[in-house]
């Protein structure tokens, strides 16, 4: 599935939705990975995400300390920093995705492919403009 969003607003607003589906079971998959450049809009659709989870708190990305988490069960994972899989192996990504009543993102997923449950969705993000972006959903 394809959307096009035509601001940061209108990304963390697809962001919220998707993340008030998740907490209402709509959307069964618990792992939900981000694939894009910098600054394409990744963390803004998680603030979003986050929002629509029920965080009140301010969700910034965990560049320097790999893992977030925030209560109740919302973990966000940014890999950026990583440069081999075997670097993400202690972050407890496992038990992450084993526990069915949270939900993990993971930015810069594609840094630990062979890791990730094969039930997940990958949300790729590309710029189109300075604030126009693509953002194709994919469902596994």
């Amino acid at each position: 599935m394809e959307m096009f969003t035509q601001s940061p607003q209108q990304t963390q607003a697809l962001g919220e939705k998707i993340g008030l589906d998740l907490k209402k079971g709509k959307i069964k998959q618990r792992t939900l990975c981000f694939f894009g450049d910098l600054g394409v809009g990744k963390t803004t659709f998680i603030q979003g995400l986050a929002k629509g989870w029920g965080i009140k708190r301010r969700i910034t990305s965990p560049t320097f300390v790999f893992v977030k988490k925030y209560s109740p069960g919302f973990n966000h994972v940014d890999l950026y920093r990583i440069e081999k899989e075997e670097e993400a192996e202690g972050l407890g990504l496992e038990e992450m995705f084993a526990d069915s009543q949270a939900v993990t993102m993971i930015e810069w997923a594609e840094k630990i492919k062979k890791l990730l449950p094969k039930e997940r969705i990958d949300f790729y993000f590309d710029y189109i403009s300075d604030k126009k972006r693509k953002i194709t959903i994919n469902y596994y």
